[in-house]
Formats: C-alpha cells, sequence, structure tokens
C-alpha cells in the first residue's frame, strides 16, 4: 500500500454505497482503493479519476471507455467491471477486487523466469487479450504491471482505461500515443496509431522481458527508448539467456517485428503459437536449463566471471524455474533446506502446520454448490448450505459467498457455510408485444435475459408471427437466469363459413380486418346465396388485411318473393343484409368494410380515428341504407 499519509477518502462511503477501506495503489490517472458494497456485502475494488483531470471532458470520456470496454469482456482471466458511477466531483469504477500480486512483482523477486514458466503465464494473458480483440477492443497498455496473479495463481489483465473500440480501419480512434514506452510497438510510436497487433507486440516484449529479466530495449530517457523500438529490432532472449529454443526465440522476434503484417494477426494466433511451443518443452526443461547456465558460470575461469556465485545462490538459481512455475500457476512448491520452511513470492504465503490448516479456496465462488462441497469436503472440511441469495455476479446454483470468506485460513474440521445463488437480482421483463420473434429475443438477450420456450396462440388484435406477450408478463420482475417464453400469434383462425349466408359471411371476414373478395357461380342442389367455397379453408392462420375469397352460389333472379323484392344476379332490389359491428376499429377501415357490404356511410364526432360506436350496430339493415360511425379518440 503506497499510503503514506491519511486518504480523505478512507471511510467515506460513495454513491450511498461503497465504502472506501484503505489505498491500494495511485497511478498517472487514478488512485485504486479497497471498499466495500453495502448493498450486496462484498469486497471490491474502487478505481477514483483524479480531481484534476476529473474536469477534463477526454480524459473522463476515456476513463468511463474503460468501464465500457472491460464490462464489455466477460472472461475468467479479465478483471471485471461492475459499475461506473459519479459521486459529486468523484467520477470512479467498481472492480472485482484481486488478492493478490502483479507480475511486476514476481519478475522482482524471482529476476526471470525459465521457457515453460514463462510460456504458461504467456497463455491465460494471451486468452484475456484474445477475448477483447474478438470484441474489437486493444488494451494499448500490456505490461506486467497490469497483469495480476491472485492468491490460488489464477491470472487476470487489468486497466483496460487505454483501451478504444476499433474502427473501421483497424486504428485505434485517438491520435495521441498512449502506453508505457518500454512496450510501444513502433507504429505507436510513430503515428499513434494502433490496433490488435499493437498488443501482440507488446505481448512479445513482455516475453522477452520475463525470459531475460530486463526490456529490449533500454536507454537513459523515454524519448531514447522509444527511438529505439523504430530504429532497432527486439533480440533473441537466447543472446541473453544461452540455451534457450530456437522456437521460444521466435516467439519474441516474429511478434515483436517492425512489419505488423509479419506478426501473430491478433492475440488469438499468437496463444495457438505460444501452446504449440509450450506443449513441445519436456516437463523438466527449465530446470536443465538453469543447470546447464550454472555449470557454465562455474567452468569459466575466474576473471571472466561477472559475478562469483556461492553455494546457496547457485541452488537458489538451479530451482528458480521451478519456483517460479508453482507461484505463478498456484501449484505452491515447499523446497525442504534442512527444515521445512516458509517461502514468500510476494504474492503468495503458506503456512507450516503440520497439516492443522487449509484454506478455503477462491475457486469455490461461481462453482455448483455440489461440486464446491466435494472440493471442502476432500479438504477435511465441514459443509452446511444457507438460504440462496440473489448475486449479480453468479448465476444460479453457483456459490454466491461463503463464511469464512474464500480465500481464509481455517482449521480442519472447521464448518464452512456456503450461500447458493439464486441468480442474477431480478429485474423487469421487457415489453416486446407486437415484435416480430427475432426482434423480441434479441431485446431479452440485450437486457440480459434467457430466452425460453416458444409458444403460439391465435389473436384477433395481434398479426400472425408477431408477438402476442412474454411468460412471465411485461413488467413483471425475475432474475435474468430464469427463462422467459415468449407467446407468438398464429395470426385469426379462418371460420368456417360453408353453408352460411353470403353477405352475413363476407361481413364477418371484413369486420376480422381481412379483404373480401366475393365471387358468384351456380351449382344445383345448394342453397341460394349460401357460401360454397372459401379461400383458406377453415382453421388456416390469417392477419388483418389478408386477401380471403369466398364463392356464393348463385340465385335465380327472382321478381316478387313477398313484402321484399329481391334483386337478380346483379344485386339490385331491396334486400336486407347484415350489418357488421365495427366498434373499435380504425374509422376508414370500418368505412372501407361497411361500403364494401352495400352500405353508405356517415361519419361523425370530433377528433381521433376511432369507431367509438355505431348505428345501427347490429341486425340487419336495407342494402345501400346509410350506418353512421362515430368517431372519437
Amino acid at each position: 500500500m503506497d499510503a503514506t499519509v491519511a486518504d480523505p477518502l478512507e471511510g467515506r462511503v460513495l454513491d450511498g454505497r461503497y465504502r472506501i477501506d484503505s489505498r491500494i495503489a495511485r497511478g498517472g490517472m487514478a488512485t485504486v482503493y479497497v471498499a466495500r458494497d453495502i448493498r450486496l456485502d462484498r469486497i471490491v475494488a474502487i478505481k477514483v479519476m483524479h480531481a484534476g483531470l476529473a474536469a477534463d471532458e477526454d480524459f473522463v470520456t476515456r476513463f468511463i471507455g474503460e468501464a465500457k470496454a472491460a464490462a464489455a469482456l466477460s472472461h475468467p482471466n479479465v478483471v471485471a467491471v461492475y459499475d461506473q458511477r459519479t459521486d459529486g466531483e468523484h467520477v470512479f469504477l467498481v472492480m472485482e477486487y484481486v488478492a493478490g500480486h502483479t507480475l511486476r512483482d514476481a519478475l522482482t523477486t524471482l529476476g526471470r523466469l525459465g521457457p515453460r514458466a514463462a510460456l504458461e503465464i504467456m497463455q491465460p494473458v494471451l486468452a484475456a487479450l484474445g477475448a477483447a480483440h474478438r470484441a474489437g477492443l486493444v488494451h494499448r497498455d500490456v505490461k506486467p504491471e497490469n497483469v495480476l496473479i491472485t492468491e490460488d495463481g489464477q491470472v487476470k489483465v487489468a486497466d483496460f482505461g487505454l483501451a478504444r473500440a476499433e474502427t473501421a480501419t483497424k486504428m485505434t480512434k485517438t491520435g495521441v500515443i498512449i502506453g508505457t514506452v518500454g512496450y510501444l510497438a513502433p507504429e505507436q510510436v510513430v503515428s499513434g496509431d494502433a490496433d490488435v497487433r499493437s498488443d501482440v507486440y507488446a505481448a512479445g516484449v513482455m516475453l522477452f522481458e520475463l525470459l531475460t529479466g530486463r526490456l529490449p530495449h533500454q536507454a537513459d530517457t523515454p524519448l531514447a527508448v522509444a527511438y529505439k523500438h523504430v530504429n532497432e529490432k527486439v533480440p533473441a532472449p537466447s543472446t541473453v539467456i544461452p540455451g534457450i529454443p530456437l522456437r521460444v526465440d521466435e516467439l519474441v522476434t516474429d511478434a515483436t517485428s517492425h512489419d505488423p503484417q509479419r506478426r501473430p494477426q491478433d492475440a488469438n494466433q499468437y496463444l495457438a503459437e505460444v501452446a504449440e511451443v509450450y506443449g513441445g518443452l519436456p516437463r523438466d526443461f527449465d530446470h536443465r536449463l538453469e543447470e546447464t547456465n550454472a555449470t557454465a558460470v562455474l567452468e569459466r575461469p575466474h576473471h571472466a566471471r561477472t559475478a562469483v556465485l556461492d553455494a546457496p545462490t547457485l541452488a537458489s538459481e538451479r530451482s528458480r524455474s521451478d519456483r517460479a512455475i508453482g507461484a505463478l500457476t498456484g501449484r505452491y512448491v515447499l523446497v525442504a533446506i534442512g527444515a521445512i520452511a516458509a517461502i514468500t513470492l510476494g504474492w503468495a504465503v503458506w503456512y507450516q502446520t503440520s497439516g492443522q490448516y487449509e484454506h478455503v479456496p477462491k475457486s469455490i465462488i461461481g462453482m455448483k454448490v455440489a461440486d464446491a462441497r466435494d472440493r471442502l469436503e476432500s479438504a477435511g472440511l465441514d459443509v452446511r448450505t444457507a438460504k440462496a441469495i440473489y448475486d449479480d455476479r453468479v448465476h444460479k446454483g453457483g456459490v454466491a459467498r461463503s463464511d469464512p470468506p474464500a480465500g481464509a485460513r481455517v482449521a480442519k474440521g472447521q464448518t464452512v457455510t456456503l450461500t447458493p445463488s439464486r441468480g442474477i437480482t431480478p429485474q423487469e421483463v421487457p415489453d416486446v408485444e407486437g415484435k416480430s420473434l427475432e426482434e423480441a429475443k434479441q431485446t431479452l438477450k440485450d437486457e440480459g435475459f434467457t430466452v425460453g420456450r416458444t409458444s403460439f396462440t391465435p389473436s384477433q388484435t395481434v398479426a400472425k408471427n408477431e408477438v402476442v406477450g412474454t411468460n412471465p408478463p411485461a413488467g413483471q420482475r425475475q432474475s435474468p437466469d430464469e427463462p422467459v417464453g415468449l407467446i407468438v400469434s398464429s395470426g385469426m383462425s379462418m371460420p368456417d363459413l360453408i353453408g352460411q349466408n353470403g353477405d352475413a359471411a363476407a361481413n364477418q371476414l371484413r369486420s376480422m380486418g381481412l379483404d373480401v373478395k366475393v365471387e358468384k357461380k351456380k351449382v344445383e342442389g345448394k342453397p341460394p346465396d349460401s357460401v360454397i367455397e372459401q379461400n383458406p379453408s377453415e382453421g388456416t392462420g390469417v392477419s388483418r388485411g389478408d386477401k380471403v375469397t369466398i364463392v356464393v352460389n348463385k340465385r335465380d333472379c327472382l321478381v316478387d318473393a313477398g313484402p321484399v323484392k329481391i334483386g337478380c344476379e346483379d344485386g339490385e332490389g331491396e334486400q336486407n343484409i347484415p350489418v357488421p359491428n365495427l366498434t373499435g376499429r380504425n374509422v376508414d377501415e370500418a368505412k372501407k368494410a361497411l361500403e364494401d357490404s352495400g352500405f353508405k356511410v356517415s361519419v361523425t364526432g370530433f377528433g381521433g380515428n376511432t369507431v367509438r360506436f355505431q348505428s345501427p350496430n347490429s341486425g340487419e339493415a336495407r342494402r345501400g341504407s346509410t350506418v353512421t360511425i362515430f368517431r372519437g379518440p
């Protein structure tokens, strides 16, 4: 911790939620604190922008850009960003708190790593960068200080504050040089341009540093270092540490080529190459390399040695690589020198307690409860389960927290209480009525929900293949871990009209909003004016505006039929026909439907375009008579 005087933020609660406990580090743009989220009762890291920069709109935009860039990444090797907030003059990020130390701390302690250890640590780093590159993001500041190692050996890449979404030209949006000079690619120095291949260059420089213990380009001033990046090639690591294999040398020299086209084209490609070389190295390669180099030093003439190594120093040199592998991957190594001693490598503390103590593994957070129980019980701990809670970081069924907390030291036989997650905190289900099925699914996904089963139902108001609603209904709160079902309209069901009066059938279809075509033909043995054919058939799903056809049996021309004159084929006469009820429909649609049925239409009322009532609204009326519709809002 770098706090030497009282920090004014320590003890404060930001945004009514985050209580600042202590300061972790202070950088050029922000200060990082350990804090507690008092709402969710969890430890977090808070990154607060310096007050002098908070007034600078460009810096604020870049700072908030860190939240958007990192929050878009979901990867176990990326430090998670939970939130971005403002409290008065304080602009800050809320991030995952990673208990541990940086890769820089490891290098300071160890000096350098063997090839297998270096490639082992590079793989999760490149996996994290690869996730960013797939999302179209450039980190721009890859260096050991931004690689964190947890107490159980997990590697996480931090500080995407300098990342920028790539433009269509694969160049970053800003034109200034951003990054740490020792790791800058030549194109960043010359023009300020950077893309995913610039991250590959920085990763190649970092691999050189892991293998040799120093940066490839060194000078008295940052400007001189930048000049070397442009004008000098990164040397092969074997020129510094003899015995490093050619394929490991090539991993460095290919990634740091001055021509970006000659580098691996992104971190994912570089990861594949690193993994292949790593898989080809014998497990004891680092140990053998250290022994070879130590022997070579001993065999040199005294006057040619750069340093005189005593026996304990040689022993340390021989075991350095083994210690590095164990420390950097969580496989803690206890070295016996006389009695069993505890070794501290900056971030890991081992206890020599005759097997009486264990640690609650940090890896159980997020693990299925049954798996976590097995893991703890196999370590000699008792386990009980508490009532499940909602948790924004752990999906349903995973371990949200433990008591004692993950990472705590516990005695064998002690009880560890696991609290399962009920899922992510419930939120309102969005309203997707009237959307297409694909649009509704995308809306649910954008809101963080899981799309459930799709079912279909007839609807008189929602068009075919559009969403009628959701299960649970819109506005109801539900955890995004629970699926949301979609109910889709199968349209209106075409009724069975065969045998019905033709005019009544046509009016029924018009009242459904369908575009009706009436055809007539003479069929003996069928009642006159009755429907003898329909298209589509009964039960077919239809939507408002669809074209449908009915065929009506043509009647003979009658001169007289009692008190009512009945027209002939041309439809003339004083025949009574059914009046369709169009209340609630659009005025223009209602007017057309009535006119198509053979009525005259009078529209009255003020404002609005909806039929509020009509006269007559049912029964029959004489063909050609007037139906009055009253419009309203």
